[in-house]
């Protein structure tokens, strides 16, 4: 019974670590956490395609994005350092009460990603 118990449980963390590393090396991916309104930090994945960026969650089943952060209207309202060498960004606009945190050197990236929008992507034409 313990034998069956303790194989399941490494089955388990086994998944998870393949999880992760599925995530983690896919193209255009950075590990990163995610906070929603003054929740808890999240870790998972973030992945730039088509103007969003799409963050994954590392513990689940599905492979889609939870949250799917469009880059139009995105706004950058405060940016910190946060513990074990993460740096932070608060979003305002219509993300607002939303942060995302990352490496130094994947922050660089996002805020590179976020201003090479071309300047007519953020034109409202009617």
């Amino acid at each position: 019974m313990v034998a069956t118990v303790v194989t399941l449980v490494l089955l388990c963390a086994a998944l998870i670590m393949l999880r992760g590393v599925t995530l983690a090396r896919s193209r255009g991916s950075v590990p990163c956490r995610l906070r929603v309104d003054e929740g808890g930090w999240q870790s998972g994945v973030a992945r730039y395609a088509d103007g969003e960026l799409h963050w994954i969650p590392l513990l689940g089943i599905r492979l889609r994005p939870r949250h799917a952060i469009a880059r139009r209207g995105l706004v950058v309202s405060a940016r910190r350092e946060i513990d074990g060498g993460l740096f932070a960004v608060d979003f305002g606009g219509s993300t607002r009460g939303m942060s995302i945190a990352m490496s130094a050197d994947a922050m660089t990236g996002f805020l590179a990603w976020l201003e090479s929008a071309p300047p007519s992507a953020y034109l409202d034409v009617a």
